[in-house]
C-alpha cells in the first residue's frame, strides 16, 4: 500500500564559493557544502523536517577551460569518487537525500568525454546519477549521454524513495518541456533543478526565465520543484555574474519559498506534501495536462534534428565542434532560398 502521509522540508542551497582551477582545491567546495547539509537540516528542525537537500550546477568546477581535453587534465573526477563517498555518510547522519551540485565526471568507457553530471545520494549511496543531456552549446563542451551511439544508462532516471519519486535535470535542461515530461513519465513527483543560471536571465523582470520556467514546469506536470541556482557572484565565477533567487514551487505553479535575487550563500527551506500532490493527481479532472496529452498530434517528435551517436568518433570536444553541429542542425531546418 502506498503511504499517502509523506511530509517532509526540501533546501535549495546555493554557493558562492571561488571557481576550483584544479582538481585539489574542490575539496574547499566539498567541505562548505557538507557544513551547509548541516544548517539546513539542524537549523530548522525545530519548523520543519529537511529531508532533502539540493545543490547548484557547478559548485565543485565550472568548466573554464575551452576543451575537453583540458579539462580532462585538471578537473574531471570518476563517480561514485571520494566526494560521494563523503556525501554518502552525511545523508546517513541525517537520513536525507542530498542532489549533489554538478561534477565534470569522467568515464572509463568513453576516455576524452566531459559529462556534466549530478548524483541523487541517500544513506545507502548513489541512487542515480544524470548526465546532462541538452549541454548549452556552443559554451559548453560536455558530451551528451544522448550522442553516444553505445550508451546504456537511463538518460533521465527517477529514484523511487521513502519520500517520493525524485528526478532532476540540469539548468539549460528545463528549456526543453519534454525533458520534465519523460521524468514524469518515467515517475517524478518532484523535479530537482540543478542550474547555473546566469544574469540577466534571472530571478528578476523584465528578463526573469529562471522563476517563469520553474513555475511553467511544476503546474504543466502537476509536480515539486525544487531549484537551486549558482549564487556566485562574478569574481568567483568570471565571465558570468550569478543571480542566485533559489526556490521551491508547489504543483499549482505557487512559489513556496525563495532566495532574494543577487549573489551569495543562501538557504531557503519549504515544506512538502507528496500525499496532497499524489490526491491532486488522481482526483482531477481539469488542469490536468498528464491525463490529457494528445501525444500522436506532435509530428515533430518524428523527425531527428539533434542526432544521436556523433560524439563518440571526436577526438576532443570544442565549441568549434558545436557551432559546426548547431549549422548543420539550422541547415535541415530551414535549408533557405534554392
Amino acid at each position: 500500500m502506498v503511504d499517502e502521509s509523506i511530509r517532509y522540508a526540501a533546501a535549495a542551497c546555493q554557493v558562492d564559493r571561488p571557481n576550483p582551477t584544479r582538481r585539489a582545491e574542490i575539496e574547499h567546495n566539498v567541505e562548505r557544502m557538507l557544513e551547509m547539509v548541516d544548517m539546513a537540516v539542524t537549523g530548522y528542525e525545530p519548523m520543519m523536517d529537511v529531508r532533502l537537500v539540493v545543490f547548484p550546477e557547478f559548485a565543485h568546477a565550472a568548466p573554464i577551460y575551452p576543451t575537453a581535453k583540458d579539462l580532462c587534465k585538471h578537473l574531471t573526477l570518476p563517480i561514485p569518487n571520494e566526494f560521494t563517498d563523503r556525501y554518502t555518510k552525511k545523508a546517513k547522519e541525517h537520513n536525507i537525500f542530498i542532489q549533489t551540485g554538478t561534477f565534470l565526471e569522467e568515464r572509463s568507457e568513453w576516455p576524452g568525454k566531459v559529462f556534466n553530471s549530478t548524483c541523487l545520494i541517500g544513506p545507502e549511496g548513489i541512487l542515480y546519477t544524470y548526465r546532462k543531456v541538452n549541454t548549452w552549446i556552443p559554451w559548453e563542451v560536455h558530451t551528451s549521454p544522448h550522442d553516444l551511439s553505445d550508451y546504456g544508462d537511463e538518460l533521465f532516471p527517477v529514484a523511487q524513495t521513502s519520500i517520493g519519486g525524485l528526478g532532476v535535470a540540469v539548468c539549460y535542461d528545463w528549456l526543453f518541456p519534454e525533458v520534465l515530461r519523460q521524468l514524469v513519465a518515467n515517475g517524478a513527483e518532484v523535479l530537482i533543478r540543478v542550474s547555473a543560471y546566469m544574469d540577466p536571465w534571472g530571478a528578476t523582470p523584465p528578463m526573469d526565465w529562471w522563476t517563469t520556467v520553474n513555475r511553467c514546469r511544476a503546474l504543466e506536470n502537476m509536480s515539486y520543484v525544487v531549484a537551486a541556482n549558482q549564487g556566485a557572484s562574478l569574481a568567483h565565477y568570471a565571465p558570468f555574474s550569478w543571480p542566485g533567487g533559489s526556490m521551491v514551487v508547489d504543483y499549482d505553479g505557487r512559489i513556496l519559498a525563495q532566495a532574494d535575487p543577487g549573489p551569495g550563500e543562501k538557504i531557503v527551506v519549504a515544506p512538502l506534501d507528496i500525499g496532497a500532490l499524489r490526491y491532486e493527481r488522481k482526483r482531477r479532472l481539469g488542469h490536468q495536462p498528464l491525463a490529457h496529452l494528445r501525444t500522436e498530434a506532435y509530428t515533430l517528435y518524428g523527425q531527428s534534428f539533434m542526432r544521436s551517436g556523433q560524439m563518440d568518433v571526436e577526438t576532443d570536444h570544442t565549441m568549434e565542434i558545436n557551432r559546426r553541429r548547431i549549422g548543420e542542425v539550422r541547415t535541415r531546418i530551414d535549408p533557405g532560398p534554392e
